[in-house]
Order: C-alpha cells, then structure tokens, then sequence
C-alpha cells in the first residue's frame, strides 16, 4: 500500500500548506485507522459527510447490490434506472410541496451553480443576493455567492450582479426586489462558525421573496440530512424553500448532490434551451444506491429523535474556562476560543490524542464538531474527555 507522504505533497494538488497528512488505511463507524493500528475518533464526520459513521452496513450492502448490477450506463436524465428512480421518490415524499421533483448531480457546489440558473431561468433577472460570511462552493458561481473575500479576490472576475446583505438582519430584506433572481441562504450558516438565525428573520426572507418573486435558494449542503435534529434544517423555522440544495451527508460517504424544486420549475431546463442543465456522472446508480439507503435509516431508524439529546450532552461536557462561548443546534457546534493560536494548538493537540476536530474557515476563533448522528453516549464521554485535556494543553 502507498501511503507515502512524499508522494501525497508531490503528486497530488495541495488544498493548503498545512495538511492533516494523517495516513487512513480504513474506517469503520466513529473511527479511523492508521496503517499502524492506530485509531482516531472522528469528530467532523469527514466535514459533514458521513453522518452514519464510517461504513454503515446497510449503506455498503446497497452500494454491493448495485455494483452487481451496473454502473454508469448513460449521462442524467435519459435512462430509467431503479436506484435513481427509487431515491427519487423517497426524497420528494419526506418534503413538502411544492418541492416534489428532483436533479442528481455531483457535489454541493454544482447542486447550487444549478440552483442559480435555475432561479434565471424562472424569473427571467440577473440579480442575486446572498449573505455576508456564507459558504456556497469553490467553482466560480457557487464562490460568487460566498461571502468571504478574501478567498474570491485572486479569482475574480466572478459573476456580476450579486449583492450581499447581512445574515440575520432584517432591515437589510428591503434590498430584494423585483430585480432579484433568487436570494441564496444557507439554513444555518455553516463555514462562518454556526450562525444560527431567528425564526422571525427567515419568515421575513420567505416574505420578501413573495412579495418580489423571487427564488429562495436554502442551502442545506452542511446542515441537512438530520444533522439538526430534524431531517431538514428548515423545518424548524416554519418555511419552505423554492429551491432546495443538499449533497455531503446525502450521498453516505459517495459523492452525489441534489437541487430539489418544483416539477413546473425543474421542467424549464428541459427547453428553449434544451440541456438547460446537463451532468455526465450525476445521478450515477451507485451514488444513489448508496444515497438512498442513507436516507432510509436516518428518515426511518429513530436516529433524529436523538440528535438534540446527544448535542446537549456534548454541551454539558465541554465547559472549561478557556472556552468563550458554543453555538450549537442538533449534532453542528463552533466552539469558541480567545485565539486562532489556540485553536490551532486544540485541534492538534486532539488529533494527537486520537480526536479529530477542525477549523472553520471563515472564523478561526472556533473549531467544529459535527460527529456521526450515530455516536454513542461512551464514545461522547471519551472523545469530550479528551478535548478537555486538548484545551488544558492549550
């Protein structure tokens, strides 16, 4: 096996100067192995995606299942296949109206680069607002609508006539207007350190928007698929979306993403043009197998009824003078620190007692944690245990 670190910083792309370089030979539930035999709790699910644990066994029996059976066989939307259809029906039936048609794709940026052309291509504008410190993707009209700066600026030019308001700010709604394409929001805001907003703001925003006709484009990339407490985020906040965006803890470990709106909607990028959206890989039958039985036991297993117990617990646990405040909702948490110096000294300290946490990178004052929905009360005790002794080392 090569598990050479030479090869790893000379042979593949760099995403920064600083990797983890932890070598994984497998993973299995909580946990992840090093050649050596070594382990490590997972406390960021692979940064949100592997929300059953590493390897679920019914998500491993599907993914076989449908290996036997076929792989990619032809680009989205021209032939039937059962694991698509299946997925399909199952996604559409746990969400309200009108939000009854869905399009597989390949990953949450191009779930949202689609839920942009989308919105253009139902109301006929250009203009679309987003929110200071949101995370939408790293292509080029995903990093448009995002809110860092400092991450855009060496790739501009970007989209034009994207305006940016404040997140939770309702005074800032009056800027939508009948200009507006869509307004992009993440549910809860992920990458700037869990920014949750009132209930009273996002029925505000569904009001703008039906006031203006414009889209509302929810990105539930990071805090869908349960990882709240509820299946999706915004069922807490008494709205409905006109345009749904999901991957990461969607897919079960596999890469897969979903834009999910109305049939009349979706049906417009079937012509004038024809291919108004088209994806050679998306709706691969395996990425939906796997999908599928993800969200089988998460909708069906019991698993959301104990996600905000579990999150209380960690709360409960994690209490140190250091410690400056928690944002949490379900199972997503910032844990807030004095530094950036010292989170990064957390977070290593953590992985060298066998815990993985990590930054955000949008606000370098917190670490997350976001574990598998599926962790144990003993494995919370534990990996809480050793975070506090992280800190203490701090």
């Amino acid at each position: 096996m090569n598990f050479s670190t030479e090869v790893f910083l000379e042979n593949l792309a760099p995403t920064s100067p600083f990797p983890f370089l932890l070598p994984i030979e497998r993973a299995e539930g909580l946990y992840l192995y090093e050649p050596g035999g070594k382990r490590y709790m997972d406390l960021i699910s692979g940064i949100g995606v592997s929300s059953l644990g590493h390897r679920h066994p019914e998500v491993v029996s599907a993914i076989k299942e449908q290996l036997d059976k076929h792989l990619h066989v032809m680009v989205y939307g021209e032939y039937i296949q059962h694991s698509s259809n299946a997925l399909a029906e199952l996604l559409t039936s746990l969400l309200p109206e009108p939000l009854n048609c869905a399009y597989f794709v390949n990953s949450g940026t191009e779930a949202n680069e689609a839920a942009l052309k989308l919105a253009k291509r139902v109301t006929g504008r250009t203009e679309i607002v987003s929110f200071r410190k949101s995370y939408h993707g790293s292509t080029h009209g995903s990093l448009s609508v995002s809110g860092n700066e400092v991450k855009k600026a060496a790739f501009r030019p970007l989209l034009p006539d994207v305006r940016f308001l404040r997140f939770n700010e309702p005074e800032d709604l009056s800027q939508i207007t009948h200009r507006t394409a869509a307004v992009i929001a993440e549910t809860i805001q992920g990458d700037a350190g869990v920014r949750i907003p009132d209930v009273a703001f996002l029925k505000a925003l569904r009001k703008r928007c039906d006031e203006t006709g414009a889209q509302l484009i929810l990105d539930e990339i990071q805090c869908g698929m349960g990882r709240t407490g509820t299946l999706f985020a915004f069922q807490q906040f008494g709205i409905v979306p006109d345009i749904l965006t999901l991957a990461k803890a969607f897919g079960g470990g596999l890469p897969i993403g979903t834009f999910i709106s109305s049939r009349e909607k979706m049906h417009t990028l079937s012509h004038d043009p024809m291919l108004g959206h088209i994806t050679t890989f998306g709706g691969s039958p395996v990425c939906c197998a796997s999908a599928l039985a993800t969200l089988r036991i998460i909708s069906q297993s019991g698993l959301l009824a104990d996600v905000e117990r579990k999150g209380r617990l960690i709360e409960s646990l994690l209490v140190h003078p250091h410690i400056k405040a928690i944002r949490r909702i379900g199972l997503l948490f910032a844990v807030d620190f004095d530094s950036a110096e010292r989170v990064n000294r957390i977070v290593q300290h953590a992985k060298e007692m066998g815990v993985i946490t990590y930054w955000f990178l949008s606000h370098p004052y917190s670490f997350r944690i976001a574990p598998p929905l599926t962790i144990t009360d003993d494995e919370i005790h534990e990996a809480c245990r050793i975070i506090l002794k992280a800190i203490e080392k701090s």
